[in-house]
């Protein structure tokens, strides 16, 4: 409850107090950015309600339209046109690849057949002699630029292998490495055959490097097979070759989607851009394409099986830059929006004038009420015109003198209604702080009056029967039972010998003793004076101080005795121990004293009720519900307020508000 000086609240103000404070207040900023956004909004809105921007605003949005449209046209025309080009030489190239490929793969059945044919080989296989099939098939490939021929025998084990150099062109000469793994030797070996006959083609990942082989079956004279006999170009000769006839970049993986052979200068570094999961391209033969960004290059690249012999051996990937799309789709869109820019533009400057040769006298009307609707009421349109326009500003100014009559009338009256409602409610908010301070006065009084009337008398009643207590514990011949009643007798009597000196010292109300002292070393002295119990009670008292002293006036033994009586409180709120926060504040004229705990709370229908005299919710015979109602008092006498903020499980906080300036040794009585 806080003091009428200090805790008093603002009333709350009428209805017609708060319109007329709100008429008052229009257009009024709050701040510099309120004021700057208020006036941009404020222009802009003017500015799209002119007549000017009603003429022309029209113009501006059908020419724009129309810009945006044609340039949106016309630029998708020309880029799908390009798009379209683009994307046909992409796939053309792709299929050029594609044949390529089966080319190659002809061109090793041709030598297949040659070599397989030729007289000798067959008895080479049969005996498996390495030098024969030298001699006979060297020749053939040298003639033929086979690249790599392989002679498997019937157990998958080389019998020879001719492979050539790349960088010199000669054969190296090779055996022994087994080829029984490989699908196109094994399937041979099995006496398998397709639907297109006994031959077979494959990637094969060689220790010579990648390659595209070609495999045929050797058979003897009795047409019993004797051995295989494979082909092979090497995929970097194959895909060079590839990159000339369809005059793009091209990549082949393998079915597995790993590169094995790439055109692209330095391609480990963009392996993971080339490959791709074979599960995106459809084995229906349905492209797949996708964008990719080789050292800062942008390029398409369409993916599709390699197909030969009706079978998939892998995937081919085939890559055009495409740069020179984007860069035609911008110059295209550059090109047309500049010229219907110029166009927009020229509309424009036709709407402009137009507006001004027609709105010029209705913009003059327009700008001459906006002055009168702000309270120039001596203005005149001055238009003198035999038309619509002259009518209206002939009745414009004389609505503006009939106006300016009626304004100074209602201005008057306005002016005595805000000082009546100014009164009105600083005579209401005096009337409720007085209200408060009555009702909580009339209960402090009446319960001192009543403590008074009867403290000496119940005093001396409990001295006589302390006494007698004392006297007969004393005397030798009382049993011992006897004299245990006695000493309940004797305690009890001093228990309400302390009750009544509290309801003596509720009573009193002593005036405050004004001194100019320091707040922090009375927050420090009752923090010593509840130290034992704070210790007793495992509560940390965790206290935060101004570093400067903080000289007020005050009486600093009554301060003592409430923050006394609210640390105790507070230690007793936490039974099982806890943080007693003291925290000391500077105000704008005046200090806050902070007493937190982390007690088990106040209910919410008690918080009301806690400054009454004799309420407590301590247990029976704990607590006389007196020491909130004594510090209330004498808060209420150093002009300040207390207050209590509480929730149950978390603890209370209780804030006291005093002024920094006091009259030094006032008298005052209970506020």
């Amino acid at each position: 409850m806080r003091s009428a000086v200090a805790g008093k609240k603002r009333p709350r103000p009428t209805n017609h107090e708060m319109s007329q404070s709100s008429y008052r207040s229009v257009g009024a900023p709050r701040n510099k950015k309120g004021e700057r956004s208020e006036t941009l909004l404020s222009v802009l809105r003017e500015r799209l309600s002119s007549l000017k921007a009603k003429l022309i605003i029209p113009y501006l949005l059908l020419t724009l339209l129309t810009a945006m449209v044609g340039t949106f046209v016309v630029t998708r025309l020309v880029a799908s046109s390009v798009r379209e080009r683009f994307f046909n030489q992409l796939y053309e190239a792709s299929r050029v690849a594609a044949d390529g490929v089966v080319r190659t793969e002809k061109d090793h059945l041709a030598d297949l057949r040659l070599m397989a044919f030729t007289e000798g080989v067959s008895d080479a296989f049969i005996r498996q002699d390495a030098t024969a099939l030298q001699n006979i098939l060297w020749p053939l490939a040298l003639n033929n630029e086979v690249e790599a021929i392989s002679a498997i025998n019937l157990n998958g084990l080389e019998i020879l292998t001719l492979a050539q150099d790349p960088e010199t062109g000669r054969y190296g000469v090779y055996e022994g490495t087994d080829f029984s793994s490989y699908q196109i030797v094994s399937n041979i070996l099995d006496n398998d055959v397709d639907k297109i006959g006994d031959k077979f083609a494959g990637l094969l990942n060689t220790r010579f490097g990648p390659y595209l082989y070609t495999s045929a079956p050797v058979r003897d004279e009795n047409n019993t097979l004797v051995g295989v006999l494979l082909a092979g170009t090497r995929l970097d000769s194959l895909i060079k070759l590839l990159k000339t006839q369809s005059l793009a970049d091209v990549v082949i993986l393998d079915g597995d989607g790993v590169m094995l052979a790439s055109t692209f200068v330095d391609a480990e570094d963009a392996r993971d851009q080339l490959e791709v999961d074979p599960r995106e391209v459809q084995a229906d033969g349905t492209t797949f394409t996708k964008e990719i960004i080789i050292f800062e290059r942008s390029y398409q690249t369409t993916y599709s099986p390699v197909k030969i012999r009706k079978s998939d051996v892998g995937l081919m990937g085939v890559a055009l830059p495409s740069n020179y799309v984007v860069n035609a789709e911008a110059t295209s869109r550059n090109t047309f929006s500049l010229i219907f820019s110029v166009a927009t533009l020229a509309v424009i400057i036709i709407g402009y004038l137009l507006s001004q040769s027609i709105a010029r006298p209705i913009l003059k009307l327009r700008s001459v009420s906006k002055a009168v609707a702000e309270g120039d009421l001596t203005q005149r349109v001055g238009i003198k015109r035999s038309d619509e326009i002259g009518d209206l500003a002939a009745v414009f100014d004389l609505m503006t003198f009939r106006l300016r009559k009626r304004t100074a009338q209602a201005a008057r009256l306005y002016q005595e209604t805000l000082e009546r409602n100014k009164e009105l409610a600083d005579i209401n908010a005096r009337l409720q702080s007085t209200q408060q301070q009555l009702i909580q006065s009339e209960k402090l009084g009446a319960v001192g009056k009543l403590t008074a009337g009867i403290v000496h008398d119940v005093k001396n009643p409990l001295a006589v029967i302390k006494g007698l207590a004392e006297e007969l514990s004393e005397n030798g011949n009382i049993s011992p039972a006897t004299i245990g009643q006695l000493a309940m007798i004797r305690d009890n009597a001093d228990r309400a010998t302390q009750i009544v000196s509290d309801l003596l010292k509720f009573a009193r109300q002593s005036t405050p003793a004004m001194k100019q002292q320091n707040m922090s070393d009375t927050i420090r002295t009752a923090g010593r004076l509840t130290d034992y119990l704070a210790r007793k009670g495992r509560i940390e008292v965790i206290t935060e101080l101004p570093k400067e002293p903080v000289m007020m006036t005050y009486d600093a033994t009554q301060i003592e005795q409430v923050l006394v009586n609210l640390y105790q409180n507070a230690i007793q709120a936490m039974p099982r121990g806890g943080k007693l926060h003291i925290q000391l504040h500077h105000k704008s004229s005046g200090v806050a004293i902070k007493v937190r705990d982390e007690g088990v709370g106040i209910a919410q229908e008690n918080l009301r009720r806690i400054f009454d005299p004799f309420f407590t919710t301590k247990p029976a015979g704990e607590g006389t519900g007196l020491g909130l109602s004594v510090s209330y008092g004498i808060v209420s006498r150093h002009r300040g307020s207390i207050d209590v903020q509480s929730e149950m499980g978390k603890g209370s906080t209780f804030t006291i508000l005093l002024p920094i300036d006091q009259p030094l040794n006032r008298r005052v009585g209970v506020q």
